[in-house]
């Protein structure tokens, strides 16, 4: 059994939305986090070492960090089509662009919401326009990030976009904005929003 640990309104229901267009089973354990406002605790129940989410245990095996989990179920349930496998040519794309995400893309989105330069030749990443610049060469191939295949990357991306659309974070960008609408409009993304308000 897939257990995923999940907050409302958190990172965690786009793994509802993963788990959903894999179509296998899995349960869902709310548990209680630190929120920005200050509310919330860290859960005794959450397997994650900081108290966060997502966190997923499947067969006694942890796993944590988006990417991670990614690269898990889309290498144990391959029959989805979510993720390039081993000998396929894009494995190589993909593997990239999960790294690039949590290496690249998260931290210039908090320097910029920080206001903090970003360190040149020290940082690991870039300032939030040079990083978005070149998601949206990708789609300048295809509708999706790896072409004209959705991936589970794609779940990764769209909705940080699509949550990030009108925020001061977010430059303008026609091109990111339709993709992020592309990715949300799915079917398992409804699911999951309407798992993620009732937790089941």
């Amino acid at each position: 059994m897939l257990t995923l640990f999940h907050a409302p309104r958190s990172r965690s229901t786009r793994f509802i939305f993963l788990l959903e267009e894999i179509g296998v089973p899995y349960e869902i354990k709310v548990v209680n986090i630190r929120r920005s406002d200050g509310s919330g605790a860290v859960d005794l129940d959450n397997p994650h070492p900081l108290g966060k989410v997502p966190a997923l245990i499947h067969d006694g095996v942890t796993v944590f960090e988006s990417s991670a989990i990614i690269l898990y179920l889309t290498d144990t349930f391959p029959a989805s089509g979510l993720g390039p496998q081993s000998a396929d040519r894009g494995r190589g794309a993909y593997l990239s662009l999960l790294s690039y995400y949590g290496s690249v893309l998260e931290p210039a989105f908090v320097s910029k919401f920080l206001n903090t330069p970003v360190p040149r030749g020290t940082a690991g990443w870039a300032p939030v326009e040079e990083a978005l610049a070149y998601i949206e060469g990708l789609l300048a191939n295809g509708p999706y990030l790896l072409g004209e295949e959705f991936s589970a990357v794609d779940i990764l991306y769209g909705t940080t976009f699509a949550m990030f659309k009108n925020a001061p974070i977010m430059p303008p960008s026609p091109v990111i904005a339709e993709y992020a609408d592309r990715v949300v409009a799915r079917p398992a993304f409804a699911r999951a929003q309407r798992k993620d308000a009732t937790g089941s």
